[in-house]
Order: structure tokens, then C-alpha cells, then sequence
């Protein structure tokens, strides 16, 4: 189990090291993930003054909007490449490369922990969420958010059903979380709960990703994320024209005027350390 575990990781942090991902997730599904900052910031309570830690930062959109509310905001991620993103465009937040499993904070040292969708990528989301608790001060607040079930997070539930249609999911990567685990709010709040936390919550928030062709969807994941471009990169040359096919035909129903407008809603989910 270690070594799995640990082999994640790896495969994980080797695909946020790289700069190309990097600067496409940056340039595309950025433009999603920003649209729930102000739900995630509201459900940790996050105002003028407080202390917040945004685990899994990436290029710091959470800690920089949580600044310009007056916060003080300290942004971490286990990518160097991120970390450097997130500090050349927030110079004024402070930002460090750190373990969301391992956090070098005293207890106790924030009033309010978030993550904005981060837990599918770490090996132990578990450990993670008892660390935001071990440094939150009491009545301090956590909050995360997560993509919602792949029914409704149409992008990524729509690569997912074109590989298991067309191709494999089989692929040989090494094992990791259920990518859509706390995409349920009853998984939420239980971790929430077995954590330490208190009167835990779960809401969801609309977001849609504007794509401008058809065949948009099919080349930012490939190009833009970890584990999807992994699992397409290793279909066979037919599976993956048959797969770019599916998405192609999905993108299209969410044609509206010149351009497509497909569904990505979140789930936030918060609770207290009372």
C-alpha cells in the first residue's frame, strides 16, 4: 500500500512539474475553477483579517482573491512550477511549496483552511483534511471544493464514459482516489466528520466552461490535466480518434450562438472545528 500510495504521488507531482500542463490548465480550465472562488471563500468565512491556507494553491486564485477581501492568505502546493505561477502573478501573497499531508505550520496558526479542487489529487485526502484541522484554531473553518458527480460535470464525466465506451481505463497508472469520491456529499461530510470537524455542509455551485469548437474539450485534457491526458495518451490511435469522436458529438449539444457552453458545476463542502 505504501508504495502505491507513494507511486501516486510521484506520478502526480511529475505532472504538475510540468510547465506546458502547467500554463494550459492556466490558460483554459482555469477560466472554470475561478467561478466557485467566492462560494468557497464565503463557506470557510474567509473576511478582512483572517488567517486563511489555501492547500493544492496551484497558481493562487484562491489565495489572491482571498487578499483582495483583506485577508491574510498563505497559498501551498507540492508543484514548484505552481508555486512559481502563483508568486509571479501575486507577488503580495506569500506562497510555499509544501505536502497538504505534511503541513510545516504550527496548530492551531489559520482561521480558515480551503482547497479548491485539490482533493482528487492527493493520496491521502484523509490525512490531509486532519491536517487542515490540526492547524485551523478552534472555531476556525475548512472548506473544499470538488467537481460534481460526472453527470452533471459534464468536461470530465463525458472523457471518462468515451474511454470506458471506446477504449480502456486499464491503462497501468498507478492507483489513486476515485477521482469523483467526494463529488458525493454524503462521502464529504462523513470525511469532514471522521476528521475532527464539526456540523459539516455540502452546496452546490453552477459553473459552465465556455469552449470555442468542438474539438476544444478533447485537446485541453489531454494537454491541460494529469490523470484524463494519461489515461487518453495510452488509448490505441483508434480508440482515441473514436473517443475525441464521443466528445466532439457531447460538446455540440451545448452549442449557444458562436460558441458552447458546457456544464462543470462544483460541490463546496465546510464544516467547523468546534
Amino acid at each position: 500500500m505504501a508504495s502505491s500510495t507513494q507511486s501516486f504521488r510521484e506520478f502526480e507531482q511529475a505532472g504538475w512539474e510540468n510547465p506546458r500542463v502547467v500554463i494550459k490548465y492556466h490558460e483554459h480550465l482555469s477560466a472554470v475553477t475561478t467561478q466557485s472562488i467566492g462560494a468557497l471563500l464565503d463557506a470557510a468565512g474567509v473576511r478582512e483579517g483572517s488567517r486563511l491556507l489555501d492547500v493544492a494553491t496551484g497558481a493562487g486564485y484562491v489565495a489572491g482573491a482571498a487578499a483582495q477581501r483583506g485577508a491574510k492568505a498563505t497559498g501551498i502546493d507540492f508543484s514548484a512550477a505552481q508555486v512559481r505561477m502563483a508568486r509571479d502573478t501575486y507577488p503580495a501573497v506569500q506562497f510555499e511549496q509544501a505536502d497538504a499531508e505534511a503541513l510545516p505550520f504550527e496548530s492551531g496558526t489559520f482561521d480558515a483552511v480551503v482547497n479548491g479542487f485539490g482533493m482528487c489529487h492527493l493520496p491521502n485526502p484523509d490525512v490531509a483534511l486532519r491536517e487542515a484541522f490540526r492547524v485551523l484554531e478552534r472555531g476556525g473553518r475548512v472548506a473544499f471544493a470538488v467537481w460534481d458527480v460526472p453527470e452533471r460535470a459534464v468536461g470530465f464525466g463525458a472523457v471518462y464514459a468515451a474511454i470506458r465506451a471506446h477504449g480502456s481505463m486499464d491503462v497501468g497508472l498507478p492507483t489513486g482516489p476515485n477521482f469523483f469520491f467526494f463529488s458525493d456529499p454524503e462521502q464529504s461530510t462523513k470525511a469532514l466528520r471522521d476528521a475532527g470537524f464539526a456540523s459539516p455542509s455540502c452546496k452546490q455551485v453552477p459553473q459552465v466552461w465556455r469552449l470555442s469548437y468542438p474539438d476544444e474539450l478533447f485537446e485541453v485534457l489531454t494537454e491541460g490535466s494529469v490523470r484524463a491526458a494519461a489515461t487518453i495518451r495510452s488509448q490505441s490511435p483508434s480508440a482515441k480518434a473514436a473517443i475525441r469522436a464521443a466528445l466532439r458529438e457531447t460538446v455540440m449539444t451545448y452549442k449557444r450562438g458562436d460558441h458552447f457552453e458546457v456544464p462543470m458545476p462544483a460541490v463546496i463542502a465546510a464544516a467547523v472545528k468546534s
